[in-house]
């Protein structure tokens, strides 16, 4: 009897071994397997490094208004630019908002007569995403808000300082009554652009130097990302991957939910992803902060970004990013591309994603200086400007245009940005060597 026992358990523990090396061989779903997507990616070899959502927030300009109809602009990454915003507003507390129509309050007095600044932000930026580098207290109708410019300002003959959110849909304002900001915070401000170049405000609320600025023409080395380490990375099954070449020369990569598209001689991607499920209704918030994780995984951040948020509604189920080079914004024109990101998400997962392969040197290899014009030549330009009527901003900027021996030009040049969200160039810096006159008496005897 034992003996059966004996021969049975033996019988028992080699089908036993039999079958675990079954499930090993043949990985038995359930069984010490993780299964994935079809939404899944595979980490990629970056071009740039990580980054956070609030190394990407920041004023697109911050206008000084110096009394007397006086004012200038600063650009960000320049030295009063950096000494305001981070160590003057950052720090600070803004709270008990009150809401008023913007009507209230007499702006255009107040730009002529009352020493204060600006923060600009491009097309309005999120009060929750805002939160990021201010400090801000309101009620939830202020948190659910999108804020386009923020007025610091002295009333004038007073020792009176007041401060206003705008909200983007141009009609409402919040003061912060209790707002850590004192005169003599107003006036340092004032004291940082003395001695900077001034500028007039014409129609449109646009802000135009009054001489001439020196700009940069830079020129960078750079190297290419492979299109196919962003294609593995993007695509789950190698295998099932079919390669088609259109007409216009572009190579698309399909495994019949996924394409990438490769344009600009490998230097341009449009990545879709059609296997996501639909959805009308997304968080405008949650996409970015998503969008931001998703670069930050496939293909990282070339430099210094910015979110831009849409200012139309067509626009609006997007994640764009612009690109700086040291103080001004890349444009991104036809024919060439580079210098914005665009994300497209449905919950919460990537449905389209366009951007550039280059990675630019950590230097440039040449400057020239060049001067932008401005005054009554500038004012000429944009006179003559065929789309004028649709001009909401006037910005110096930086047009890439590809040069030989795998080499970037970055030419100064004065850009606008149009109603439907779009950017054009209208006027480009004066010839290497040329150096124009001072337009005006009063900007020879600035104080």
């Amino acid at each position: 009897m034992i003996e059966k026992l004996k021969t049975g358990a033996l019988i028992f523990l080699v089908a036993l071994s039999l079958l675990q090396s079954y499930f090993l061989v043949y990985r038995m779903p359930g069984i010490g397997t993780t299964v994935r997507s079809d939404l899944d990616y595979v980490n990629a070899e970056l071009i740039g490094e990580p980054a956070s959502i609030e190394n990407m927030i920041f004023p697109e300009n911050i206008i000084i208004h110096l009394g007397n109809n006086k004012h200038t602009v600063l650009d960000p990454s320049t030295q009063f630019y950096e000494m305001i915003l981070k160590q003057r507003i950052m720090g600070r507390e803004f709270k008990g908002f009150q809401r008023t129509p913007v009507s209230t309050v007499d702006w255009n007095e107040v730009r002529k007569n009352d020493i204060g600044l600006e923060l600009r932000f491009a097309n309005g930026i999120a009060v929750e995403l805002l939160q990021k580098i201010l400090k801000l207290e309101g009620d939830l109708l202020f948190l659910n808000e999108k804020i386009d410019r923020i007025w610091i300002y002295k009333v004038a003959d007073t020792e009176e300082v007041r401060t206003f959110f705008f909200s983007s849909d141009g009609k409402t304002m919040y003061e912060s009554v209790r707002a850590d900001l004192t005169v003599r915070d107003v006036q340092d401000y004032v004291g940082f652009g003395q001695y900077l170049p001034h500028y007039e405000m014409i129609a449109g609320e646009l802000y135009i130097p009054i001489d001439p600025i020196q700009a940069n023409e830079l020129t960078f080395g750079y190297e290419l990302y492979s299109p196919e380490q962003m294609q593995r990375s993007l695509f789950f099954d190698p295998s099932t991957i079919l390669a088609v070449e259109d007409r216009s020369g572009s190579l698309l990569f399909t495994d019949g939910k996924r394409g990438l598209q490769i344009e600009q001689n490998g230097m341009w991607i449009n990545f879709t992803n059609s296997a996501a499920t639909p959805s009308t209704q997304n968080s405008a918030n949650e996409n970015v902060y998503a969008s931001v994780e998703f670069v930050n995984q496939y293909g990282g951040w070339d430099g210094t970004y910015q979110l831009l948020h849409a200012s139309t509604e067509a626009e609006a189920k997007y994640v764009r990013f612009r690109k700086y080079i040291e103080q001004y914004p890349v444009v991104d024109l036809s024919p060439f591309r580079y210098g914005h990101m665009r994300l497209l998400l449905q919950q919460g997962v990537v449905t389209e994603y366009v951007r550039s392969l280059i990675t630019l040197d950590a230097n440039a290899e040449q400057r020239v200086a060049k001067w932008l014009p401005a005054g009554e030549t500038l004012k000429k330009y944009l006179k003559n400007y065929a789309r004028r009527s649709e001009v909401i901003a006037l910005y110096p900027a930086l047009k890439a245009v590809p040069i030989e021996n795998n080499r970037l030009q970055f030419n100064p040049v004065w850009a606008v940005k149009l109603k439907d969200g779009s950017e054009d160039v209208f006027a480009e810096a004066y010839p290497e060597g040329y150096v124009p006159q001072k337009q005006t008496a009063e900007s020879e005897t600035t104080d």
